[in-house]
């Protein structure tokens, strides 16, 4: 086994929403369960349609401000708010940043048409040689076709790459295909696996 390229999910992994306190405000507010407002988010057919391109992420705090009733600026102010808890996983970039000469260093990532402004304005992902943002290309985890591509971006197999996400059906996808996969559960569990595979 030869491992030549480390691929990481963003969301959840590289980024992680370490304070849910702005988020859960919101909760209260609006009567929602714990982490419900995560789950209106991502979890409804606009997000899925902006996950593959077909949808704006305009158009997805448009459909969760209509389902919560909230005015054009009380909108604006959960969207500020959703995101304040969020803070890059230092302990994970720190690892990549030291191995990114022997392995090459990729993120794959289900995310919306705008995300590439979000990781160009994130200096700690420079590091990566490749950023895959599944609404650039219409396709999305765990679709087996969006692993085929982020191989074939950077030229490598899949035998030859290890794949980390905290998406128990996209590391079993990537697994299927042949590439070495780690559930990301928490940081420590995660360096300790990835140490298994490449040391």
């Amino acid at each position: 086994m030869q491992i030549k390229a480390l691929i990481f999910d963003f969301g959840g992994v590289l980024m992680r929403t370490v304070d849910q306190t702005p988020r859960r405000r919101w909760e209260i507010r609006c009567g929602l369960p714990k982490l419900g407002l995560a789950k209106l988010v991502f979890d409804n057919p606009v997000a899925r349609q902006a996950t593959i391109g077909d949808a704006q992420s305009s158009d997805i705090w448009k459909y969760v401000g209509l389902a919560l009733g909230l005015s054009n600026g009380e909108l604006t102010d959960l969207e500020s708010d959703f995101w304040k808890g969020d803070k890059i996983n230092s302990g994970l970039v720190d690892y990549v940043r030291t191995h990114s000469v022997a392995y090459r260093p990729c993120i794959l990532s289900n995310a919306w048409p705008d995300a590439r402004n979000l990781f160009d304005s994130i200096t700690d992902l420079k590091i990566f040689e490749e950023i895959i943002i599944s609404a650039e290309v219409g396709m999305a985890k765990p679709d087996s076709s969006i692993f085929l591509h982020a191989c074939d971006q950077i030229g490598v197999a899949a035998s030859n790459t290890v794949f980390v996400d905290d998406m128990a059906e996209n590391v079993d996808a990537a697994i299927d295909l042949g590439m070495h996969g780690i559930l990301f559960e928490n940081t420590a569990q995660t360096l300790t696996d990835l140490n298994k595979l490449v040391g």
